[in-house]
């Protein structure tokens, strides 16, 4: 495993970790993002529904770092999905951004009627060389298989809800069998597997933080993941999981915690587009 990037299927290097954006009490992150990129992060992951893509290229720009260094993720949101408004959707966000390229664009969630269309957005993108990479984020096999039906492209990755509670078995084989590299979003559940014994544990013989173990745990099992976090002794924790590995017997243990379990959902009427 390379210790700092996974390669997709189109040969384009993504860092294993990077920063979460989204809040839902919409702070402003332009700050945290620029102490990030100062600690060594060198992916972010925003998406339009956030309201931050603004704060992104500020945070960016202002960082100083050369913008090929660089691996941004935004997200065409459900209420602008379609062919023609996912293009405008699209020419929004980079205007945001204030960039002339994105690393990733993904489709923010399945929906029915649309993303096909969406995906066909996706590709034209792509094809014009706007967007190094293109996937979709929260999809099922049932949605990948609907869109694999016509696609001239295969997605390059899944943004997914995953960690120890939610593991998703069938759908990481699914990807895997079609190239599509897993990625975790949500992956330390807000704090709620602090206390696990089992993670404690593992942790204590490790002498790292359960959040740390849980990272490694992630990247172990081939997923990207990006952890949010805006305080700078986690932001430094967080990326801090390259220099010890996670016996097979531990990747076991953590993976018995799989209990379909997923996030509570918060009140998501604010957003426009989700």
């Amino acid at each position: 495993m390379n210790n700092g990037y996974t390669q997709l299927s189109n040969g384009v290097q993504m860092p294993w970790v990077g920063l979460g954006v989204w809040t839902p009490e919409r702070e402003d992150a332009t700050e945290a993002i620029k102490r990030a990129l100062e600690i060594g992060y060198r992916s972010i992951d925003t998406a339009s529904a956030y309201g931050n893509e603004e704060q992104v290229g500020r945070a960016v720009a202002e960082s100083g770092i050369p913008r090929k260094d660089l691996f941004i993720t935004t997200k065409v949101g459900n209420g602008d999905q379609g062919y023609e408004s996912t293009l405008r959707a699209f020419e929004s966000s980079m205007e945001k951004l204030q960039m002339e390229y994105l690393d990733l664009y993904l489709i923010h969630w399945p929906v029915e009627g649309k993303s096909l269309d969406t995906w066909r957005a996706l590709e034209l993108l792509y094809k014009q060389q706007r967007v190094r990479a293109i996937g979709v984020s929260n999809f099922h096999i049932k949605d990948l298989e609907a869109l694999l039906s016509v696609a001239e492209i295969v997605p390059m990755v899944n943004q997914i809800e995953f960690h120890p509670l939610l593991t998703h078995m069938e759908l990481r084989a699914y990807c895997k069998q079609h190239g599509i590299q897993m990625e975790a979003w949500s992956p330390l559940m807000k704090g709620m597997l602090s206390g696990n014994k089992t993670l404690d544990d593992i942790a204590r013989s490790h002498g790292k933080t359960v959040a740390q173990i849980i990272l490694r745990w992630d990247i172990q099992s081939g997923f990207v993941t990006i952890p949010k976090s805006f305080n700078a002794t986690r932001l430094l924790e967080n990326i801090s999981i390259f220099d010890f590995t996670l016996t097979e017997e531990e990747m076991g243990r953590i993976a018995l915690l799989n209990k379909n379990e997923k996030m509570p959902m918060p009140d998501l009427s604010k957003f426009r587009n989700l």
